[in-house]
């Protein structure tokens, strides 16, 4: 028997939707890939019948009910796209929420935009955290820069301050920032403690 791409896909969908009605009979969960097989099957299906537009629509948002679903997968269903040949041709029929029923959606379900807030550049901990501030010149001809979470007391041997008072210590910025020491520039930078025990920064005397 020779099938035509679009019989082996028909064939695949029903193989789909025929484990997910045995996991569903069973009283087993549905998850993503389990609903939409369900939901694409009902719309081939009232399409092979006849329906119109309409009624295949319909039969796509009520193949699967709410509670019939893994908590989540309502918010990943999110649209269900499928062509199916009605009387008049080939037509693209897409269900947006088809697992939402009318609902609000979960404000922290899978793919929420959850606000968040603003943080302080040391994460929050600036109140009980050791800040310290140093004078630092850079002593070559060429620009030295300074990334936010090195170690600081081993940056750059150009720039001169008390590195031993540093150990442990990194700059005040945000991760990804730096700071920029021009030539003969000397600048004053605010430094704070690494979290954890700090030990891996430290190196012994030369």
């Amino acid at each position: 028997m020779r099938l035509t791409p679009w019989e082996e896909e028909r064939l695949l969908v029903f193989g789909a939707a025929e484990l997910a009605r045995r996991h569903r009979d069973a009283g087993i969960l549905l998850n993503a890939p389990e609903a939409v097989a369900l939901i694409c099957e009902a719309m081939l299906e009232s399409a092979r019948a006849g329906r119109d537009y309409a009624a295949v629509e319909a039969a796509g948002l009520a193949a699967v009910a709410p509670s019939e679903v893994i908590p989540g997968v309502r918010e990943l269903v999110d649209l269900v796209s499928l062509e199916v040949l009605l009387e008049d041709g080939t037509r693209l029929i897409s269900l947006v929420d088809p697992l939402g029923n009318g609902r609000p959606q979960d404000a922290r379900g899978p793919g929420a935009v959850v606000p968040g807030r603003e943080v302080e550049r040391t994460g929050g901990r600036r109140d009980r955290i050791e800040r310290i501030e140093l004078a630092v010149r850079n002593g070559s001809r060429r620009v030295v820069r300074v990334s936010s979470h090195f170690p600081f007391d081993q940056v750059n041997a150009r720039l001169e301050f008390d590195r031993r008072a540093t150990r442990g210590y990194r700059l005040d910025l945000e991760a990804g920032s730096s700071e920029r020491w021009g030539p003969g520039e000397t600048r004053t930078v605010g430094l704070v403690p690494f979290g954890g025990e700090k030990a891996a920064t430290e190196r012994p005397e030369a």
